[in-house]
């Protein structure tokens, strides 16, 4: 039998579900020209993204209902691509009684209502070696590892691991943050969450302000910490090294960590 005809009669044996399962995946690739950022906003699902040597940003997107009440064919993966970044949204349909419709904006307010919508949309990205990166979700976790640009992630419902040499933010809710910054040479850097311990990680030689706060949990750092003000032990405001930049950790459930690399 030749290939034109087994590949016919594969097609032919395929159920309509599966033929459906593999039209809700989504992938784009592209060069992204100096400066520009690769932002990838989604609602509901987990965001991987992983640095790559390569010149090319590469997106991927799995669609899926958990238990099949909304029609994963409706929600539509917008790409918006500016001098300014590559913009790529998980876009759900509007529903009536909204103010505005759903759409896909640069930056970081964006509007999606999603109400009643059980879709997931769970995103896979290799990021170009200096490019910065911004990833955003509601329901699910982020990964941003081994990235060397300048790294922006958030979610709510979810727990954020991150990972650069360049500079990195990170904010969640309900989860833990774990983040490793390769420099130092940043102006200001925050990482926040309400329940979830944060452990941060820094080159040895760091210089910064710091301002850590939890309610219910303990205060830890590898560096001697000079003390401004009062200190208390679940709050501290202080110097390490030389002091000059800003580092911003604070949650109400959990334990701060500073940790040398």
């Amino acid at each position: 039998m030749s290939n034109r005809f087994l590949v016919a009669g594969l097609l032919a044996l395929a159920t309509p579900a599966a033929l459906s399962a593999q039209s809700k995946d989504f992938h784009w690739s592209g060069t992204l020209a100096a400066g520009q950022r690769l932002e990838i906003k989604g609602v509901n699902g987990s965001i991987h993204a992983t640095g790559t040597a390569g010149g090319t940003a590469d997106v991927s997107a799995r669609k899926h209902s958990e238990d099949g009440r909304s029609d994963p064919d409706e929600v539509k993966i917008v790409v918006v691509n500016t001098p300014e970044a590559v913009t790529i949204c998980a876009v759900y349909p509007t529903p009536d009684d909204a103010d505005r419709d759903n759409d896909c904006e640069q930056g970081r307010h964006w509007h999606s209502n999603t109400r009643d919508n059980d879709v997931q949309v769970d995103f896979t990205i290799q990021v170009p070696a200096g490019i910065e990166f911004d990833g955003q979700t509601v329901n699910g976790d982020v990964e941003a590892m081994s990235l060397t640009g300048n790294t922006d992630v958030h979610t709510v419902n979810g727990s954020i691991e991150v990972s650069t040499t360049g500079h990195a933010d990170a904010n969640t809710v309900n989860g833990s943050i774990r983040a490793t910054m390769g420099k130092n040479d940043f102006e200001e850097a925050e990482f926040r969450t309400v329940n979830g311990g944060i452990t941060l990680t820094m080159p040895s030689d760091l210089n910064a302000e710091v301002r850590a706060e939890t309610v219910n949990g303990d205060l830890d750092s590898d560096w001697p910490v000079t003390i401004v003000g009062k200190w208390g032990p679940r709050r501290m405001h202080g110097t390490i090294g030389k002091g000059g930049r800003t580092l911003t950790l604070g949650t109400v459930n959990g334990d701060i960590k500073l940790r040398k690399s």
